[in-house]
């Protein structure tokens, strides 16, 4: 986002003492300045009341949550994930909770919303009306997706097993307002949701851009007298990076996915049809299957791409992002420690042996021609890619990395607790690999933080095809579940020219299911997906992470024995997250989770 064309302000302690009871929303605690009133005379001052919509955005960076999953485990014993796996996950204890920031979001947005058609916007009175109906586009698509995130994280059935979402919000909140309100079906949040996307989808450009003639105008700016210079003075191609059409339908998308799932399905009034009608609006606005970007699985190391993304400008793959800035964080963080790394995520061997051969079938399957003798050798391109295996090369120097038991450097298994690997594999996705971090020559280089790839909303609407139309099912669509899957093998090197094991899965609705669910666990791995996957999955959250001791074996070979390396301490209602505990004991009428 362009942050700098909005002025975060604060609203005025006064004006907002109706939330005296919520005060520890709202972080850090609100100054005794202007009031929201003034919002009306000064459009800037609105704009600052709008952009507390934006600082709070769930997605903007990558919690690492598949600590909490099959996926990886973490060296560092104070990761709350890791405590969260060893039963420490409690309603008051939840780091995986997105009740606070969410919930002040949407009052701000509430409070913008109230007084946006008061606001001075400009002089030009066509350009003001104008500048309000975006910027209530924005507020609505951004008050859907807080709906969306708090869905994912606190909607859950009660004990009388209804199906309930949060308290639905629209109007500012004053002193006379009842705060101890009961939480809305799950059902009605979704049509929240729904509601305020069609809201946003009638006041937004799909995006943001500078047009050259009258007959690009909209006609909805065109009834208002607009030209093309107004146009684009407040549809203009700077404000990339805001809230726009396209966004929304991808947020309509994922709620809809997620309501259609299994854990939620039953009560939710979404079904697989319009999960796959809501995603395929998304991705035909880029032409289809067409349109994925060939680089897509390796967005965040194509470094020609990264270096020129500029003024809000995407990468083909990404739909919307945060700023890109230079740093080496994720580095320091994650590179093995002979490199002056801290190792700390560690993907399990769960996740390495989700990966298949090379000609796509999983390694279980005798068509892969595994050899367990030489477990990285043949193997899905994006294991390389993602993954640092025993004998990876790695950093600017192409350092070879040794996780073997028996290694020498601090980078072997368990070799210093708290940096080095403790299943014998490091973290390679989201790496830069051409940082030094070597104290005498550090380096950084350019990141960014993809909020909504289109790998995903591809992967959406496989998932949600594949369940309503079958594997080639196409519905009222031009693709199907299969082509999608087809394409994102393709570009990553996996199956060959014929996939043999796709056209197998393709003759199976389950079969088709599993490897979906296999792609995406691999597709979007690291990037915040599977601890929320598995569970509107219903599928099983207590595999034990698994990881590789490596030992070495006659001559230059390796003796590879697996090792459990941590349980997970799951009970069933965990499927669904808790309501904070604070807030049920402030608020009589908010129920808690079943089983919380």
């Amino acid at each position: 986002m362009k942050t700098k064309n909005i002025k975060i302000l604060l609203v005025s302690a006064v004006a907002l003492a109706s939330f005296s009871s919520c005060d520890e929303m709202f972080e850090p605690a609100l100054e005794n300045n202007l009031g929201i009133d003034y919002m009306t005379k000064d459009a800037s001052y609105a704009e600052g009341v709008l952009g507390n919509g934006y600082t709070r955005i769930p997605c903007r960076d990558f919690p690492f949550s598949e600590v909490a999953t099959d996926d990886a485990v973490s060296n560092d014993a104070g990761n709350s994930y890791r405590r969260l796996t060893a039963g420490a996950w409690t309603s008051d204890n939840n780091p995986a909770e997105r009740w606070r920031d969410c919930r002040s979001a949407i009052m701000y947005l509430n409070l913008f919303l109230s007084k946006a058609d008061q606001v001075h916007w400009a002089d030009d009175k066509i350009a003001s009306q104008m500048y309000c109906n975006r910027e209530k586009g924005e507020a609505y698509g951004l008050r859907a997706m807080y709906m969306y995130y708090l869905l994912q994280a606190h909607g859950g059935y009660d004990e009388q097993g209804n199906l309930l979402g949060v308290p639905i919000v629209t109007e500012p909140e004053n002193s006379a307002s009842n705060f101890n309100v009961p939480r809305n079906t799950f059902a009605d949040c979704m049509k929240a949701i729904y509601d305020d996307c069609a809201k946003a989808l009638e006041l937004l450009p799909a995006k943001y851009t500078d047009i050259t003639s009258e007959a690009q105008i909209p006609e909805a700016c065109k009834s208002l007298g607009a030209d093309v210079s107004r146009y684009n003075r407040v549809f203009g191609v700077k404000f990339n990076g805001r809230m726009d059409g396209s966004i929304v339908e991808a947020f309509r998308s994922k709620a809809a996915l997620l309501a259609a799932s299994p854990a939620y399905s039953d009560q939710s009034g979404t079904d697989y049809q319009q999960a796959a009608d809501y995603a395929a609006q998304v991705l035909d606005r880029i032409g289809g299957v067409s349109g994925m970007d060939p680089t897509g699985w390796t967005w965040y190391c194509n470094k020609n791409e990264i270096e020129g993304l500029q003024n809000g400008s995407n990468p083909k793959e990404v739909l919307w992002r945060g700023e890109k800035s230079q740093s080496n964080t994720l580095e320091s963080d994650n590179y093995p420690p002979s490199l002056y790394g801290k190792g700390r995520i560690n993907p399990t061997q769960n996740f390495v042996d989700a990966f298949p051969a090379a000609n796509g079938y999983p390694i279980t399957d005798d068509k892969s021609k595994f050899n367990a003798a030489t477990p990285y050798e043949g193997r899905d391109p994006r294991l390389a890619a993602y993954v640092v295996v025993n004998g990876s090369k790695v950093g600017v120097n192409n350092s070879v990395i040794n996780t073997a038991a028996d290694g020498t450097t601090k980078d072997a298994l368990d070799k210093e607790t708290g940096s080095s690997t403790r299943t014998g594999y490091y973290l390679r996705k989201l790496l830069r690999q051409d940082i030094n971090l070597d104290p005498a020559n550090k380096s950084q280089q350019y990141h960014y933080t993809p909020r909504i790839r289109f790998t995903e909303i591809f992967l959406n609407y496989a998932e949600a095809a594949n369940e309503a139309f079958g594997p080639k099912g196409k519905g009222s669509h031009a693709y199907s579940a299969y082509d999608v899957i087809k394409a994102i093998r393709h570009r990553a090197g996996v199956g060959g020219t014929d996939d043999g094991y796709l056209e197998e899965c393709a003759q199976s609705k389950e079969k088709m299911r599993e490897l979906i669910r296999n792609e995406r666990r691999i597709e979007l791995c690291f990037e915040g997906f599977r601890f929320w996957d598995l569970r509107r999955w219903k599928a099983d959250i207590t595999s034990p992470a698994t990881g590789m001791k490596i030992t070495a074996g006659t001559g230059t070979t390796y003796v590879y024995t697996p090792i459990e390396v941590e349980p997970r301490s799951f009970k069933d209602y965990m499927l669904y997250g808790p309501i904070p505990y604070s807030e049920t004991l402030k608020f009589s009428e908010l129920k808690q989770n079943k089983g919380w």
